[in-house]
């Protein structure tokens, strides 16, 4: 939930670190072993040494390539999915522009989350249709010291949930990063349906079989390092 020659040394070396704190963002925004650290996991302290530091996150995108399980199960379901706003949905993957945000990278061991900040994507999301009954699942923000993405919930165009656990993030299955010019990309971040969400959508649309941990896809983002 990440990332990521000029001509001068000291260019280089901003680069590199910028890269090195877009891997970090990934591992720990996408990647934790831990798969329920909500309580309070992104709120460190101002004790631990800075070793990079995005304050203003400029664009690019998370992809989403749909597992074929999650799929199928919306096709028994007879659930249609969609794309909302500025997202869009290409050779079977959901594509979320990064809107914003801000990360901090520390030495690790000297504070826990040793990655803090936040990775947003307003004004899109996706939709899950059936019959007469629409969800949207909308405006994303990971939270990299939870390895969690939240978001609102809108059932036929009336809110329903604002910032909702949605997506619980696991990047046990990342490939290395890979870099190209100004921007970093890291895939593999698998991603699943949470714990809050499956009963939401099973009561929307009125059935048990949206299980917490259903795989919906495997992610690769890619990010600005400048």
């Amino acid at each position: 939930m990440l990332f990521n020659s000029s001509k001068s040394k000291t260019t280089k070396l901003l680069v590199g670190v910028a890269a090195t704190t877009a891997l970090a963002v990934s591992l720990s925004a996408c990647g934790s072993d831990d798969t329920d650290t909500s309580e309070g996991a992104s709120e460190g302290s101002s004790e631990g040494t800075v070793v990079a530091d995005i304050p203003e996150l400029t664009g690019q995108d998370t992809a989403v390539k749909l597992d074929a399980g999650f799929v199928d199960a919306l096709t028994q379901l007879k659930l249609t999915p969609g794309v909302v706003g500025d997202a869009e949905l290409e050779a079977g993957s959901l594509i979320f522009p990064i809107s914003g945000g801000n990360v901090t990278y520390y030495e690790p061991g000297s504070i826990d989350p040793y990655v803090q900040g936040k990775i947003n994507h307003e004004g899109s999301g996706f939709s899950l249709s059936a019959g007469g009954t629409k969800v949207d699942l909308t405006n994303f923000e990971i939270d990299p010291g939870t390895s969690q993405l939240f978001g609102d919930v809108a059932v036929n165009g009336e809110s329903a949930v604002k910032d909702a656990f949605l997506f619980q993030l696991d990047g046990r299955t990342l490939k290395p990063l890979q870099t190209e010019g100004d921007t970093a990309i890291l895939e593999g971040t698998e991603v699943s349906i949470s714990k809050d969400a499956a009963p939401l959508l099973n009561d929307t649309f009125k059935t048990d079989a949206v299980k917490p941990g259903l795989l919906v896809g495997t992610a690769e983002i890619t990010v600005n390092t400048k």
